[in-house]
């Protein structure tokens, strides 16, 4: 089977690649009908080392299950199902409290040499705590907001949950790309009044305005707090989604938090320590959040997406092949594109 393989920053390669096989016998085997490239994956290829092996790419699925170990009870051949970017086995402490991308058998697909799903076919471990199946047909028209629960619009609802968004809010979403835009119909969702979104990408931003967002702040650093200060009474947001994961997303968020407001952060951190933590302590700002527990949010999420409450899919905006993911890599990264679907 082919698979997107990355071998160094900039180098995405299209591979032939064994078929997978059941493992383990809570393993299942997943033919990938939908894939996309995700905002995280631009880490790696802005400065991934040469590697000969390289890593397989792409933690985000909807597929068919085309085989089973003999311990699954939940999944079936022929299922169509969300494959969450992490794997999970749904037993654990963690997974019982919600948390399952801290689950005792956690795995997240994609990485540290674990197949991913930018590919024809994967192997799922813990299929049953991990797949969850939708009554949908492959070619439905919700696929683009169906597969965004496997990761981004989960993301972006995390990131509202713990930053404890509620009905009356102003709430500002820092960054503009999927996660953020998830963020702004998250928060909207939840009740915000006010939703700010940060971002200098006017064609996002204007689809931020569409998703729900109220205001537009494309200034950065001192003069973006300002700007938010203005449009809050001088005092600052009562949730801060920080879906970037840079130190200066990390900093902003900060100081745009009003006195007792909470930054739910979400955006991989490329930084060694929260900064400001004078401010932060002085102004009762609390600050939480890390990899989204998506497979917990589905049941929540999906009536609103097969109803056509929310529309999280609109955030793609180019479809390719496999053999397209290369230059879907290139259009993430110079942002000409906000989120590349991929159909093996």
């Amino acid at each position: 089977m082919r698979a997107a393989v990355m071998h160094a920053a900039g180098d995405v390669r299209i591979e032939d690649m064994p078929e997978p096989a059941i493992v383990d016998p809570t393993d299942a085997i997943l033919r990938v009908t939908c894939a996309c490239i995700c905002g995280s994956d631009l880490w790696p290829y802005a400065d991934m080392e040469p590697s000969e092996t390289g890593q397989s790419m792409g933690h985000e699925a909807i597929g068919v299950v085309e085989d089973v170990g003999a311990e699954v009870r939940t999944i079936a051949r022929g299922d169509l199902v969300i494959m969450p970017f992490a794997y999970s086995d749904g037993t654990c402490e963690f997974c019982n409290e919600g948390l399952h991308t801290a689950c005792v058998h956690v795995g997240f697909f994609g990485n540290n040499g674990l197949n991913g799903a930018q590919a024809e076919a994967l192997r799922i471990p813990y299929a049953d705590g991990t797949l969850y199946k939708i009554g949908v047909g492959e070619d439905d028209a919700l696929t683009p907001s169906l597969i965004t629960l496997s990761d981004v619009m989960g993301t972006g609802h995390h990131a509202a949950v713990v930053a404890g968004v509620k009905p009356g809010d102003a709430v500002a979403v820092v960054g503009d790309g999927a996660v953020g835009l998830c963020g702004v119909i998250a928060a909207g969702r939840l009740g915000a009044e006010q939703i700010v979104i940060m971002g200098r990408h006017e064609e996002r931003t204007s689809l931020a305005l569409e998703l729900g967002a109220t205001d537009v702040v494309a200034e950065r650093g001192e003069d973006a707090v300002e700007r938010v200060r203005e449009l809050t009474g001088g005092f600052g947001v009562h949730a801060v989604l920080e879906c970037v994961g840079t130190e200066q997303s990390a900093q902003t968020s900060v100081e745009i938090a009003r006195a007792g407001g909470t930054v739910g952060r979400v955006g991989v951190p490329h930084y060694s320590a929260i900064p400001l933590a004078q401010p932060m302590f002085y102004k009762n700002v609390k600050v939480g959040g890390g990899p989204a527990p998506v497979r917990a949010y589905i049941d929540e999420l999906l009536p609103d997406v097969l109803d056509g409450k929310i529309e999280p899919g609109r955030v793609f905006d180019r479809t390719v092949g496999l053999d397209g993911v290369s230059d879907g890599y290139r259009a993430m990264a110079d942002r000409e594109s906000i989120k590349v679907m991929v159909k093996p």
